[in-house]
């Protein structure tokens, strides 16, 4: 592991670890989840819906700058230097559950091993392809993600 790797893992766990814990125990984390199961009722009780929405994007746009930092530290920046993410950024959402922070850091870090381990064996190619088709398989068993929540 390079020195650039090591810190881009510390980086984003401990944006991972500061997400979960803003989201978890502070006020305006229970907002946004609370916004995110029922907009009604949340307006009717007197939250500023746009406000939140206004935070909400703020912090998205926060978080998928330094996903592009810590990508800049692995890879040459050129303007289609995130394309290769987009499948596989896919897949991590839909197999850790929708609006599961945890479910999605556990799907990203099973992803990352499958794509590992084909790497080893065959060409870094085929370890998507297999992280695909454990992506399919699991779809079948379970259509609303491993972690998703029950409503």
């Amino acid at each position: 592991m390079s020195k650039s790797q090591f810190v881009a893992f510390i980086v984003a766990a401990a944006a991972v670890v500061g997400m979960y814990f803003f989201l978890s125990r502070s006020y305006m984390g229970a907002a946004i989840r609370a916004i995110s199961q029922d907009r009604e009722i949340m307006i009717l009780m007197g939250v500023d819906a746009n406000r939140l929405y206004g935070i909400t994007s703020a912090i998205g746009g926060g978080l998928a700058g330094l996903a592009a930092c810590l990508l800049a530290l692995q890879f040459d920046v050129h303007p289609f230097v995130g394309i290769s993410f987009g499948p596989i950024v896919f897949m991590v959402c839909v197999m850790g559950g929708l609006g599961n922070l945890v479910g999605g850091f556990i799907a990203a870090f099973v992803f990352a091993e499958l794509i590992a381990i084909g790497g080893y064996f065959a060409d870094l190619e085929w370890g998507t392809v297999l992280a695909f088709c454990v992506f399919v398989i699991t779809m079948f068993i379970r259509p609303e993600g491993l972690f998703a929540r029950k409503s």
